[in-house]
């Protein structure tokens, strides 16, 4: 079963200089909101993922159903926020929406059923989250097997509050597990490099080999660990402590 992330509340990809670039030309526009308003909808969840393109840890999604006014105020691409400004919007958005939910899928799915169905698995299981059901749905790039209409925005994040919300609220409960992996799994650089693949992160692969939580499916990790036979991920376990501090991180 994929790991679900139970934080619920409520309230009552081209290379990273063109995607910067591409960014610094788009703004977060009302109409996408309002045009689903117009159409009767009063409750729309934006929905985002954070960590695709991890080779350590499972893939984090947020739904958020944004009140209208929303009174949010810096709610952009988490990307293109500083980890201060992404906590203090964290803080506005989980005080003021109607209500959010994020849900996490583990790397062992996501080396199961690939990395692209594992996200959407992950979002599908943070709209189904909400303590409010959701009437629309706004992502980023993805539709979703849910009988809700919908609108995919190519990249929604920096175009749609309320997927810029999620993904924000996706990107800080992901990167705050990455704090806490880092104390597990020590020497792998997970609190600074949040899973990605620095230089530290695979030194360490070729070093120590992969954990549990490594996604095996990445071809950095197999190469990494290709010179250390018996480290292998099918020889990989979690001890007793691990999984219950597993269970208590997500």
């Amino acid at each position: 079963m994929p790991a679900i992330l139970s934080q619920v509340g409520s309230k009552g990809k081209g290379s990273g200089v063109a995607r910067d670039a591409l960014a610094g030309a788009l703004r977060i526009q009302p109409a996408w909101e309002q045009d689903a308003r117009a159409q009767g909808y009063a409750r729309i969840a934006g929905v985002d993922e954070a960590g695709r393109g991890c080779l350590f840890g499972p893939v984090v999604a947020a739904a958020v159903i944004l009140r209208h006014p929303h009174g949010l105020r810096g709610v952009n691409d988490s990307k293109q926020l500083s980890e201060q400004q992404r906590e203090t919007a964290y803080q506005q958005i989980t005080t003021r929406a109607l209500c959010w939910a994020t849900a996490a899928v583990d790397a062992r799915t996501i080396d199961s059923i690939n990395i692209l169905e594992a996200s959407r698995l992950a979002m599908v299981l943070a709209v189904q989250a909400l303590s409010e059901a959701a009437d629309f749905l706004l992502t980023d790039a993805m539709r979703l097997p849910l009988p809700l209409p919908q609108v995919p925005l190519i990249h929604g994040d920096a175009r749609c509050r309320s997927i810029a919300a999620a993904s924000i609220l996706a990107k800080v409960t992901r990167d705050r597990s990455m704090r806490e992996w880092e104390r597990i799994y020590p020497g792998y650089g997970l609190a600074s490099n949040k899973g990605y693949g620095s230089a530290v992160h695979l030194a360490a692969l070729r070093a120590k080999g992969a954990t549990p939580q490594h996604r095996f499916s990445y071809r950095p990790v197999r190469e990494a660990c290709a010179a250390l036979p018996g480290l292998g991920w099918e020889k990989s376990v979690l001890t007793s402590s691990q999984a219950e501090l597993q269970l208590e991180l997500f």
